[in-house]
């Protein structure tokens, strides 16, 4: 049933937010920071082929840059910050905000490719 979600199957957004296995929902995706488990330690689905490449980290500095561009013009134009403050403000705000998606924007991605590609992911 490629087309659609049949019943027991899990969500993309539920697996990517959980970092979870894409075929269960329940085992483990990453090993370490974004390191892919090589098998689900409940399912047993074969992990090691999974390469989301660089699409995450695309879509995440897409995002973050209108975000903290958007944010750094609106105050500079509104109070007008020195340049010191907004390097204060704005870099580590970038970097944890890179960070933080980086994880679940991986796992989307794996969730999505096996989804839509499960005749050659082992599904």
């Amino acid at each position: 049933m490629k087309a659609g979600a049949s019943e027991g199957e899990v969500s993309p957004l539920a697996a990517s937010l959980g970092a979870r296995c894409p075929r269960c929902g329940r085992g483990r995706l990453f090993a370490g920071f974004l390191s892919v488990v090589e098998r689900c330690d409940v399912c047993g689905l074969d992990l090691r082929a999974q390469d989301s490449g660089d699409g995450p980290v695309a879509f995440i500095i897409l995002i973050v840059g209108f975000v903290v561009v958007g944010a750094a013009l609106f105050v500079e134009v509104r109070w007008g910050w020195p340049v010191w403050l907004h390097l204060l403000v704005w870099l580590p705000l970038a970097a944890a905000l890179c960070l933080g998606l980086m994880r679940p924007l991986k796992a989307a991605l794996i969730a999505l490719q096996y989804r839509h590609r499960r005749d050659t992911l082992g599904g």
